[in-house]
């Protein structure tokens, strides 16, 4: 059964979204060949929210951690560069084969 980990990122006021969304699209395809790894979107807020969702789907939770024991599952940011986001909160979800 497949399931869904999404990463919830705080984006504090004032701090640059731009960068936060070209860090992502400049990693874009790093985890596609990661065995299991079925998918990802990033999901920016709006409506005034502060919290980006980071989407991934992966086909089994074993192939979730094996990723992220290896390593893979810690957040990126350039060499010398600050955090844009703070406050991450993992959520993960079975899908339901309806």
């Amino acid at each position: 059964m497949s399931i869904v980990v999404i990463n919830a990122l705080s984006v504090p006021d004032g701090a640059p979204n731009a960068e936060l969304e070209a860090r992502f699209a400049a990693r874009k395809h790093a985890v596609d060949s990661a065995p299991g790894f079925e998918g990802f979107q990033l999901l920016r807020p709006t409506g005034g929210g502060d919290r980006y969702f980071v989407y991934t789907q992966w086909a089994s939770r074993e192939d979730f951690e094996n990723w992220r024991q290896q390593g893979s599952g810690k957040a990126h940011a350039p060499s010398g560069t600050k955090p844009v986001a703070t406050g991450a909160e993992l959520m993960e979800f079975e899908v339901v084969e309806l």
